[in-house]
Formats: C-alpha cells, structure tokens, sequence
C-alpha cells in the first residue's frame, strides 16, 4: 500500500468516526433536538456523490470512508426523524 492510501484512509477514518458520537448521543438521549435535518440531508446527497466518484475511479479509501460515513449519517437523519 502506499503512502497516498495510507493518507486517504486516515483523512477517511478521522472524518467518518467524527459522526460516531452523535449516533451514540442520539441513541442513548433519545434527543435531535439540535440537528439540522436539512443540513444532514445535504451532507448525505455530497457523501454518496463521493462514494459513486470513489467507485467510478475505483479508489478504495474513498469507497470504504464514503460508505461507512453514509451509513452514519443515515442513522443519524433516522434517528432526527423517528425522535421527532
């Protein structure tokens, strides 16, 4: 592997468990009071347009960051909608 990978899978790891907490907050609290869903909305749409750029290039930091990162917000725009 070399060291551009490295690069991308630690900008990818450090920006996709940035989102961990607030799925665990938003979880344990039962609270979104304070997400913007319109904001993660957003957020969401640029990720996957990241992912699919990460697949067309076939660019495994991207694909793997982009993917779980999705994931993450998913839940966290799932949990603001069912915590309503």
């Amino acid at each position: 592997m070399n060291y551009l990978a490295v690069l991308g899978l630690l900008a990818g790891f450090c920006t996709t468990i940035s989102f961990l907490p607030q799925v665990i907050k938003s979880w344990r609290s039962h609270r979104t009071n304070d997400i913007s869903l319109v904001t993660f909305l957003i957020l969401s749409v640029g990720t996957l347009l990241w992912l699919l750029y990460g697949i067309i290039k076939i660019d495994m930091p991207l694909i793997i960051a982009n993917s779980v990162t999705f994931l993450l917000e998913i839940i966290i725009i799932g949990l603001k909608i069912k915590y309503k």
